[in-house]
């Protein structure tokens, strides 16, 4: 088994966890993660104390362990200098899932990752308050680039 300890990244990153999965949104990629149970298992144990073989005791299973390590590599999660995962590096998962075996497939660790807008594409196309175009809502004519607001039937929109 591997003889290193690897360090799960924490610096720039924003996570939120929850029952059985946690969220991570990477502040340098500008990418949103999704760990199952299994992958945040691995994950937090990757405190830098633990050697492989300690994770692999915990999960209690070699492969899985390996697996979720190549994962979190790629994704970014684990110390970049750790060294290559041999056993599943550069294997398709298909491969790796099917040396795992059938038997563990509920346990897989699975990192997705979620589509994070940026910050211009939270914009609005009706923009800001004083600002916005016909047809868009209003509270006030303050808030209409026409400076109308008409209000009927409870939907004040720009005109």
């Amino acid at each position: 088994m591997h003889n290193f300890n690897p360090i799960g990244r924490t610096n720039n990153l924003v996570v939120q966890e929850y029952e059985n999965e946690v969220l991570v949104y990477d502040l340098t990629d500008h990418r949103a993660m999704s760990l199952n149970e299994t992958s945040a298992r691995v994950w937090r144990a990757c405190d830098g104390q633990k050697s492989v073989s300690d994770i692999a005791g915990e999960i209690g299973n070699e492969g899985i362990t390996l697996l979720a390590l190549s994962e979190l590599k790629k994704a970014k999660l684990i110390d970049a200098n750790a060294p290559e995962i041999a056993k599943f590096e550069g294997m398709p998962r298909r491969e790796a899932i099917k040396r795992i075996g059938m038997t563990s497939l509920i346990a897989l660790p699975i990192i997705a990752s979620l589509a994070a807008p940026t910050a211009a594409q939270t914009q609005s196309a009706c923009g800001q308050a004083n600002n916005r175009p016909s047809n868009c809502p209003c509270t006030a004519d303050a808030d209409c680039a026409s400076n109308r607001c008409l209000g009927g039937g409870g939907n004040p929109r720009c005109q």
